[in-house]
């Protein structure tokens, strides 16, 4: 049996993390006013990197939301696909996923 009520505060904690994560990145991403081209081109590299970083953060969050949304339909710990139960040790590592090991591997 799956403690849901420790893997849904993890996954608060993480989703507190990631959301400020994302307003970080927002406030360094209005901060770039520059005006010399050279140092804006560095800048927009720069801007690219965090902009990739907001969207895994985004993505993970949404992993998150389905998660909890299956906890909140008593689904939670179990596989979408198979319906098996997701490993203990599996949600440990990775508490928002969705799949056990054996259908995790089919989807890559």
């Amino acid at each position: 049996m799956t403690d849901v009520a420790k893997f849904r505060a993890v996954l608060e904690n993480r989703q507190k993390e990631l959301e400020a994560l994302l307003q970080e990145i927002d406030e360094e991403l209005d901060s770039h006013q520059s005006k010399d081209w050279e140092e804006l081109a560095v800048e927009r590299e720069g801007d690219e990197v965090l902009e990739r970083r907001g969207t895994d953060a985004q993505a993970e969050i949404a992993k998150i939301k389905a998660a909890m949304a299956r906890m909140d339909e008593d689904e939670f710990g179990y596989c979408v696909d198979c319906g098996d139960e997701v490993a203990a040790e599996r949600l440990e590592i990775v508490p928002h996923t969705p799949f056990c090991s054996k259908c995790a591997a089919k989807h890559g």
